[in-house]
């Protein structure tokens, strides 16, 4: 065993060291041989006690050495063999080691220990004892011993000063510990001092040239950005922070975009790159960056990308010089520099020039977001896209380049439309370089995007040509429904006389019939011309397409699906329920037709926000609240050139004699003149969806509902005969004879005028009001409105009925605002005349 005062300074001390001796063994031997021998020169009885006396030593020998070993003070040599190579490797270690049990006792300190710690008193001083000064070194000692204490391990990194062998003004050492479990059970703590002095040191040393690397890039005179391939910039210099006005400390890394910098065309230039597996592409731009406050910094840029071995674009190295005045170039060349680079990259048309085999050469950034082409090619255009690809038709294009080759001019512009699903119209120039192309470029083009002005061209055509049509059919309607209403009324008196037996009451029916379904034929030109007088009222549209699923179910059978799915909350709209239940039905036929082999019609309702409708991007729809109705089928779909042409009047897919072509524009006609839009969206074999918008109506608080009106009672008017003078104007004088000889068929004393002038000398010859005037609104000489007019002058509260062919509307802005009056449109029965006659009169 070794104690502390027979090693000299710089020895290991290892207490746990329990090492047994030859000679004690050997000793032992001898003395028991000898005794032995001494017995043969003894007589009997001497040998007897002492033979007695030596086992009883043996037996108390072995009594305490199994005592000894039971309570541990004697170990087997076996059970405490040491590893002599493991502890010559702690006791040389360079790192000090010191084992300290729980009750603080030192049982094994290292060479390299007693170096950092010496002996004090003949002991060794613990890590505690080593380790004071600042409260900082006093806190790292705490947290490790707190470790110990928990048996768990730690790891401080210590200044001191001065240094353990005070030869230094300060030291770095690593200090750890951790728990090492002792064959008795108990814990002692491995504690491991490192001197790290010169290690930090060179950490030190590389930290402050990174701070001076980034010092001067932060202070060159360029700027110098990073870009991620989702264009954030990952970072900026303070030199070009300073040039766009930005605070480096609150802008940090991350905190900008590109967008927020460089313009939008250009952006989507630099995000196009594209390059082989592992190769670098650097390229130049001169444009305008945006400083914060919205003004412009002309720049040059050098991008340098790297490409990764999968292809993928990495962050770029961008390189940032400024254009702007003061610069050390000539002052005349920068500028004109600076100004043709403003001028190539902001302008609105695509520029770009192009070698004799058609690839680009130069581009502006325009360009490449028209066409989605990259503008910068490889030396010469020998790399770059060809511009023959971006058309779908090449023959106009080689035709041109091939002029500008040959140093042509005046070569006509082309219209013609990019490749691709989604092309668009483009309007192109062509013109040649001349002497002044460089990198072989022979051609210069000009292009311009038309697809919104084709669009809303197309859409001007279009709107003339149904204006058109409508005013035709207005006008034919009109004249129509003069026809129809004396062919209606006379039928009407025929049927009066004759009898249901009679065998030409059959034959009349059929008069009338026909009459009926030319007028109905008449209020589709009306609804489509947007002529047709509506009544609107307050509806809930989830009331009224319930009210009319039953007859939707008979009309489209038995293998077509119905479904509605109503939506919550359903604000009101304003429209004539008549008609809103003819949109419904002549959509659910036409998907019926649709649906030849069966299928599933749905119909749902919702409500649509002003910020909903301004993302549906309707054509033509305001951002409003509206109430939406959806027409739904999974039928055989339309193509794009069928839906171009699905609203037209008489225009038709279905077979001759199964359809007229007008449901569609009649439809149409109606939801504009409710103020609503209609939106279509259809493919083929995907089956159809018609969209309709209604504004949303805020009823006033004397409004109500037209389900509610619903419920009051109307007492139907059973006496059709009354009494009374009526002034009956018309021009058309079948219609005025049938329509004189029914009111006084039914007591009334009518008088007849062909003319507003001829019913105004009747009234001033009479001297008195009449009754009642019923007229017509369309007549030569002076129309409905302008003898309304004349008669207020003469009795300001006569009585008033307007028959037409045309709409309320139509008329209605003609006369003085609040004028009070009755419609009805032609054509009507008899039997509706006599009806609304009696009603007025008798108000």
């Amino acid at each position: 065993m070794a104690y502390e005062g027979d090693t000299p300074k710089g020895s290991a001390i290892d207490r746990s060291d329990r090492h047994g001796h030859i000679g004690w063994v050997l000793l032992l031997a001898g003395v028991l041989v000898g005794a032995t021998l001494s017995l043969r020169f003894l007589g009997m009885e001497q040998t007897q006690p002492l033979i007695l006396g030596l086992l009883a030593f043996f037996a108390m020998a072995g009594v305490f050495f199994l005592f000894a070993m039971a309570i541990g003070v004697v170990q087997f040599s076996g059970q405490t063999a040491r590893n002599d190579i493991t502890k010559l490797m702690a006791d040389t270690s360079g790192d000090g080691l010191v084992v300290i049990e729980d009750d603080g006792r030192i049982t094994y300190a290292n060479e390299s220990y007693l170096s950092f710690a010496g002996l004090q008193g003949g002991e060794v001083r613990p890590v505690e004892r080593l380790f004071m000064g600042a409260p900082e070194v006093s806190e790292a000692i705490y947290r490790l011993a707190q470790a110990t204490r928990e048996h768990r391990t730690g790891s401080e990194e210590i200044r001191l000063s001065p240094s353990l062998n005070g030869a230094q003004e300060f030291g770095w050492y690593r200090v750890r510990v951790r728990p090492v479990p002792r064959p008795n059970g108990r814990q002692a703590a491995l504690w491991t001092i490192c001197e790290v002095t010169h290690e930090r040191e060179r950490q030190e040393n590389v930290f402050q040239e990174l701070q001076h690397a980034i010092d001067y890039l932060d202070h060159a005179p360029a700027g110098f950005l990073s870009v991620d391939p989702e264009g954030s910039i990952i970072y900026l210099n303070a030199t070009l922070a300073s040039w766009l006005d930005y605070d480096l400390a609150q802008v940090g890394s991350g905190g900008l975009s590109l967008t927020d910098i460089v313009p939008r065309d250009v952006v989507s230039l630099m995000a196009s790159f594209s390059g082989e597996p592992g190769s670098v592409r650097t390229e130049m731009f001169d444009l305008d960056l945006r400083r914060r406050n919205g003004q412009f910094l002309p720049v040059r840029l050098y991008h340098r990308i790297a490409f990764g071995q999968d292809g993928r674009m990495g962050a770029s190295r961008t390189l940032v010089l400024n254009r702007s005045a003061g610069g050390e170039v000539d002052e005349g060349q920068r500028a004109a520099e600076v100004r043709f680079a403003r001028f190539f990259n902001n302008t609105p048309i695509a520029i770009a020039t192009v070698n004799q085999a058609g690839r680009i050469v130069h581009a502006n950034a325009p360009f490449s977001k028209l066409f989605g082409t990259l503008a910068r090619t490889g030396e010469g255009g020998a790399n770059g896209a060809s511009i023959l690809d971006t058309f779908r038709e090449r023959g106009p294009i080689e035709a041109a380049l091939k002029a500008a080759a040959e140093n042509k001019g005046d070569i006509p512009p082309l219209e013609l439309q990019t490749a691709g699903e989604n092309g668009g119209s483009v309007r192109v120039w062509v013109t040649p370089v001349g002497d002044t192309g460089a990198e072989g470029e022979t051609a210069i083009l000009y292009a311009l995007d038309t697809t919104d002005f084709r669009k809303v061209e197309e859409q001007l055509a279009q709107s003339q040509k149904m204006n058109a049509v409508g005013q035709l059919a207005g006008g034919v309607a009109h004249d129509f429904n003069n026809v129809l209403q004396a062919i209606i009324g006379y039928s009407d008196l025929l049927l009066a006389n004759h009898r249901p037996t009679d065998p030409s009451f059959q034959d009349i029916m059929q008069i009338k019939q026909n009459a009926n379904r030319a007028a109905s034929l008449v209020r589709q030109l009306l609804a489509f011309s947007r002529r047709q007088t509506l009544r609107p009222e307050v509806l809930n549209l989830n009331d009224r397409l319930y009210d009319l699923s039953m007859l939707l179910k008979r009309l489209l059978g038995e293998r077509v699906e119905l479904d509605l799915s109503h939506g919550r909350d359903l604000w009101f709209v304003k429209a004539d329920v008549n008609q809103f239940e003819q949109v419904v039905v002549n959509l659910a036929v036409n998907a019926r037709d649709a649906m030849p082999n069966g299928g599933k019609l749905a119909i749902r309702t919702a409500n649509v926000s002003a910020t909903e409708a301004a993302r549906l991007n309707v054509s033509a729809m305001p951002p409003a609240d509206y109430v939406v109705v959806e027409v739904s089928d999974t039928g055989s779909g339309m193509t794009a050139e069928v839906l171009e042409k699905i609203f037209e009047p008489f225009f038709t897919t279905k077979e001759v004699g199964k359809g007229t072509g007008l449901g569609l524009s009649t439809v149409f006609g109606i939801v504009k003149q409710s103020g609503g839009y209609i939106d279509v969206n259809s493919k083929p074999g995907e089956g159809t969806t018609f969209s309709i918008y209604l504004p949303r109506h805020i009823p006033d608080v004397q409004e109500v509902p037209e389900e509610t009106k619903a419920d009051v009672p109307k007492k139907p008017a059973a006496d059709m005969t009354g009494q009374g003078t009526i002034l009956l104007v018309e021009d058309e004088d079948p219609v005025r004879a049938v329509n004189a000889r029914a009111l006084s068929a039914r007591g009334y004393t009518v008088l007849e005028a062909e003319s507003g002038i001829a019913a105004l000398e009747i009234i001033q010859q009479r001297g008195a009001p009449v009754d009642l005037v019923v007229s017509d609104v369309v007549m030569p000489e002076m129309d409905g409105p302008t003898l309304l007019g004349e008669l207020r002058k003469l009795y300001p509260d006569l009585k008033v009925i307007f028959v037409s062919g045309y709409a309320e509307e139509a008329f209605r802005k003609n006369l003085p605002e609040g004028e009070d009056f009755n419609f009805l449109p032609k054509p009507f029965s008899l039997r509706q005349l006599v009806e609304t006659v009696k009603q007025v009169i008798g108000q």
